[in-house]
């Protein structure tokens, strides 16, 4: 229900203590729609703002046409992403017109850097919330129901969302994510979530094992930790991340990092796989690489972003490693996880690349020969270090050209990775009907390669020997056996 006499605040202004209208509905009866963009944090933020609603009365929708309340959970790491966010928002608006009762509102790192321009100046959203700020969210429509617009983009040292259980919107009941850190203290040059997302703490580790344990024991059979590094995971019972180095005797005795959370979620089940995202190259540990090599359910496969092949970009990124350092995991995975699959994240055209950087890239694709791939034009974002103290000086030609250069050949690296494939054997763990027939299923290795199959009688969620017959650049092809 709305509850009168609300209090909220902002860190603009003190709010009133206001009385619902009679004429709005309650919120037993009312109804939100969201849409997550970006990266996995996002999508399992949107989980953790459902169960908050929820607990507040509403209930959830895929209907945009019966949603009181449409919320955007953003991304603002590319431009590209924000003007399609903006685009939906137009959207959103058209439909309000004809039924202005509807409320909008931008969750996410869009929303904290952009909370003025979308309220004041574009008048796109009628609340704005903040990352941090998921909690406020019941008072805040409250706010918008009393004729205001709502802003809450205050950032935490302390907030998890630990103790809240994500409502969740996956429906195949399969797979789900778990967040195990928020924000992010690395400082890459080209990054604006340390300023969207704010310092990075851990959570409580007896929490990410319990929502996991829960999971389990309610039928899925997949868990990806999530964090913006997990490989900094540190819990030592307090709430922004200290170096180990700096803790007290005390807190290094009851301290936990990351290899051991992973092995503490692996012992769970045997039948529980676990997955991780997204790792740093300074920060994975050979730790980390033996609890993988350990237990057979902790998937062979790592996302490890090298964003350039040049140590000099990577030196003015400030990402913390070389390319040999970057080279040197690579083969520490390869020889601790043989056969384990590596994906990454590239940016291309970095403030002052020359063609020599560009091909130093290539070769380190090369290198890796990485099976899945994330490759993107360098998109200076406001308020980052490169937007303050380098040039875009790429020309758009220039990064155009590179990425068509550098997609072709990750398609060649990818072609050859499913092809490797072919004739061998895979645990598949089941997650849905195929795309392209409803004659096939689908799952996906412990390398996170997507296989198809006919269907015959096996049911979603459950675990199949696929041996693998033949492939595309994307997916294996395959059937059953025993």
């Amino acid at each position: 229900m709305l509850k009168e006499g609300i209090k909220v605040v902002d860190e603009n202004r003190q709010g009133e203590a206001l009385a619902p209208p009679s004429a709005i509905k309650s919120s037993s009866e009312r109804k939100v729609y969201i849409e997550s963009y970006g990266c996995q944090m996002n999508f399992a933020d949107s989980e953790v703002v459902a169960s908050i609603l929820s607990q507040d009365g509403f209930g959830t929708t895929k209907e945009l046409a019966e949603a009181d309340l449409v919320l955007l959970n953003t991304c603002s790491i590319r431009d590209k992403a924000e003007q399609t966010i903006r685009k939906r928002l137009s959207n959103f608006n058209t439909i309000k017109k004809n039924k202005p009762e509807m409320i909008i509102g931008v969750l996410g790192c869009m929303a904290e850097r952009l909370k003025s321009q979308l309220i004041d100046q574009e008048k796109l959203v009628d609340l704005v919330v903040g990352p941090d700020a998921y909690r406020d969210l019941p008072n805040l429509v409250n706010e918008v129901d009393n004729g205001q617009k709502a802003v809450n983009v205050i950032l935490s040292k302390e907030e998890t969302y630990g103790d809240i259980v994500p409502k969740r919107t996956n429906e195949n009941g399969v797979t789900a994510f778990v967040s195990i850190t928020r924000g992010c203290d690395n400082m890459c040059t080209f990054c604006v979530v340390p300023f969207t997302r704010g310092r990075e703490r851990s959570r409580d580790p007896e929490s990410v094992y319990n929502e996991a344990k829960q999971l389990f024991e309610s039928g899925y059979r997949e868990v990806t930790l999530l964090g913006q590094n997990v490989d900094s995971y540190l819990w030592y019972g307090g709430g922004l991340k200290k170096e180990f180095k700096n803790l007290s005797e005390e807190e290094k005795a009851k301290s936990v990092n990351f290899a051991q959370l992973l092995e503490k979620v692996a012992q769970i089940s045997p039948l529980l796989r676990v997955r991780f995202s997204t790792s740093h190259p300074q920060d994975l540990t050979d730790d980390v690489l033996h609890v993988i090599a350990k237990y057979h359910h902790v998937c062979s496969y790592i996302h490890l972003p090298v964003q350039s092949g040049s140590s000099r970009i990577l030196k003015l990124m400030n990402r913390g490693y070389t390319k040999e350092w970057y080279k040197e995991r690579i083969d520490a995975i390869n020889r601790i996880i043989p056969g384990c699959a590596i994906s990454t994240d590239i940016i291309v055209g970095f403030c002052t690349e020359t063609e020599d950087d560009h091909q130093e890239t290539l070769e380190m694709m090369r290198y890796v020969k990485y099976g899945l791939g994330y490759m993107f034009k360098y998109s200076e974002r406001p308020n980052t270090v490169a937007q303050r103290k380098f040039k875009d000086d790429v020309p758009e030609d220039t990064k155009q050209r590179r990425l068509e250069e550098i997609i072709r050949l990750h398609r060649e690296n990818a072609a050859f990775r499913n092809s490797e494939m072919v004739g061998k054997t895979f645990e598949v763990l089941i997650e849905g009907v195929s795309k392209k027939s409803d004659q096939e299923l689908f799952g996906r290795t412990p390398q996170n390669a997507v296989a198809v199959f006919p269907k015959e009688n096996h049911k979603i969620g459950t675990y199949v020997n696929v041996l693998i017959e033949d492939c595309t650049t994307g997916t294996l092809l395959g059937k059953v056996v025993n």
